[in-house]
């Protein structure tokens, strides 16, 4: 391992992913995740790599389809509308099942809205925001460490699975700073063998690599093959973190750097006596339904908090199945939570003041009380 480094989220990003074997990145600006381009422009040639901005976001995205057709480790960074114009193309990649890394620092929407971090491509990026049956596997860290520890995750199970993988941050993901530590840059030799790839056909049968399949049994078939993978995706990718699973009655649900803000307020509360603990899906898909299974004959009540108007409280709400009142509590727009307001969300529900399962906001302008 190398030495600790002050890095920026997006820039650190970057160098993890040159060192997990990405070769090939396609991008086009947009903020808040421009240094990650910036930063493949500047290194990625040092090792070898391809950089190439593109026209547009439609087409960057469509370069990943052939690179990682090709074989290649493959990376496109972009924010939230930016994803949205990618859409069609991450479906043709679902369907043609290849491995490749998509980074999303979400921004406030819904339209051009604006800049500043953001939790409201949920729904987006966990319920497949293209056509089709396909999945996307979803992975949320809350630290620049973690991020850059699930880039490398991120790329191996790409290539497991022969499937998109989404790192889903936000803008202070990728613009604040923070100490990391990176491994060694991988071998290239190390990298897993892909005899599909599309590398030239001597001695072997020829690699098609499509996602059209006109005849509609045939299409059923595929489509209930990728499904038996997500299956196997369900069954051994689930990840999460639990604190104070042991003794706590009431348990926040957040997922990023919003999961910080609640850890922040626990470790206040826990003074003061509150038995109050933390559900921090990392896998937003496959979500981590295992995770409430562990607390809620205990648990009195669950508060998510997230920077949406409430998008992961439904997939909370499934997992609880009814069992427990299920709270929330939401900035949206780049508002972003205080501590203050969500130990107040927490306390008002817990003195029986705050609606259960009803959204319950923070709007501008003044708190629902």
């Amino acid at each position: 391992m190398s030495e600790s480094l002050l890095m920026k989220g997006n820039e650190a990003l970057a160098e993890a992913a040159i060192r997990a074997g990405c070769r090939f990145y396609f991008g086009y600006p947009i903020t808040p995740q421009n240094e990650i381009s910036e930063y493949m422009a500047r290194r990625l040639g040092e090792h070898g790599g391809v950089f190439v901005q593109a026209e547009s976001e439609v087409s960057s995205i469509n370069m990943v389809y052939g690179a990682a057709g090709a074989g290649g480790r493959v990376l496109i960074s972009s924010s939230s509308p930016g994803i949205s114009l990618m859409q069609e193309a991450i479906s043709y990649i679902a369907g043609a099942e290849l491995p490749c890394v998509i980074v999303n620092m979400s921004r406030g929407g819904p339209g051009l809205g604006g800049i500043q971090p953001s939790q409201s491509d949920y729904f987006q990026s966990t319920k497949g925001g293209g056509h089709g049956d396909y999945r996307l596997i979803v992975l949320a860290p809350a630290t620049i460490q973690e991020g850059c520890d699930l880039m490398a995750t991120a790329f191996d199970l790409a290539d497991k699975y022969r499937n998109p993988v989404m790192i889903l941050g936000d803008g202070m993901i990728g613009q604040m700073m923070e100490p990391v530590v990176f491994p060694e840059v991988l071998d290239a030799a190390s990298l897993p063998h892909k005899p599909w790839a599309t590398t030239g056909n001597e001695g072997r049968e020829r690699n098609i690599i499509s996602s059209i399949y006109l005849d509609p049994e045939e299409l059923d078939a595929h489509n209930w093959r990728l499904e038996e993978k997500y299956r196997k995706v369900r069954e051994n990718e689930v990840r999460y973190e639990i604190l104070h699973g042991d003794d706590a009655e009431w348990f926040f649900v957040a997922y990023g750097t919003v999961a910080r803000i609640c850890t922040a307020v626990i470790q206040r509360l826990r003074k003061d006596g509150v038995k109050v603990g933390l559900i921090r899906p990392i896998s937003l898909w496959p979500f981590p339904d295992e995770a409430f299974e562990k607390v809620v004959d205990r648990a009195k009540g669950f508060l998510t908090v997230e920077m949406s108007t409430g998008q992961m409280v439904e997939d909370v709400r499934l997992a609880v199945n009814g069992r427990k009142p299920v709270y929330f509590y939401g900035r949206t727009g780049g508002a972003v939570p205080t501590p203050r307001s969500v130990e107040r969300r927490l306390r008002d529900m817990i003195d029986g003041k705050a609606p259960s399962q009803t959204d319950y906001f923070d709007r501008v302008g003044g708190a629902k009380k």
